[in-house]
């Protein structure tokens, strides 16, 4: 299937562009620190300090979905990721079929 190349962005859009992405791609990085040092203290906590069974595993796995969730929306289906421009593509490609161009 040929791909229509792209239309050429301007230097300003390349650049917001890019912080953009940076930002959300950021955001995760600090989402995944922020989980570890939690759950890190959440496992010392229920290991050596309050209650005899390991309870901190729900927290671990509750929030490790959350976390799993937020980089599927930022690697995998964020706004110019290439898996989203190939739907993007197959789907302007098929629209055109439709139409006849």
């Amino acid at each position: 299937m040929p791909f229509a190349m792209p239309i050429p962005l301007s230097d300003e859009e390349i650049d917001r562009l890019a912080r953009k992405r940076a930002g959300a791609k950021l955001g995760w990085y600090v989402h995944a620190l922020v989980y570890l040092a939690v759950n890190v203290g959440l496992l010392l906590s229920s290991r050596y300090g309050f209650g005899t069974r390991p309870w901190s595993v729900f927290p671990a796995v509750g929030w490790g979905v959350g976390l799993a969730l937020h980089g599927i929306s930022v690697f995998l289906l964020g706004r110019g990721s290439a898996f989203r421009e190939r739907l993007v593509e197959r789907e302007r490609e098929r629209l055109r079929r439709e139409q006849g161009r």
